[in-house]
């Protein structure tokens, strides 16, 4: 009897200080669609390909 009164004690008091969930949000809203890039060499700047290869190994690069 005393658990019950405990439990709905601090369930009420949750109800005080936070009140209601938000609103559910449908996992429609929560994603966007994108289309992807198309892939190839074409679309690598020679600055990318730079770092690439400088930065391609990070342990390396720091002579671990």
């Amino acid at each position: 009897m005393n658990q019950e009164a405990t439990m709905d004690t601090a369930a009420a008091a949750r109800h005080a200080r936070f009140g209601k969930l938000p609103e559910r949000i449908r996992y429609e809203d929560m994603t966007e669609v994108v289309p992807p890039a198309p892939s190839g060499a074409a679309n690598t700047s020679p600055e990318d390909v730079a770092a690439y290869r400088t930065f391609s190994c990070l342990a390396l690069d720091l002579g671990l």
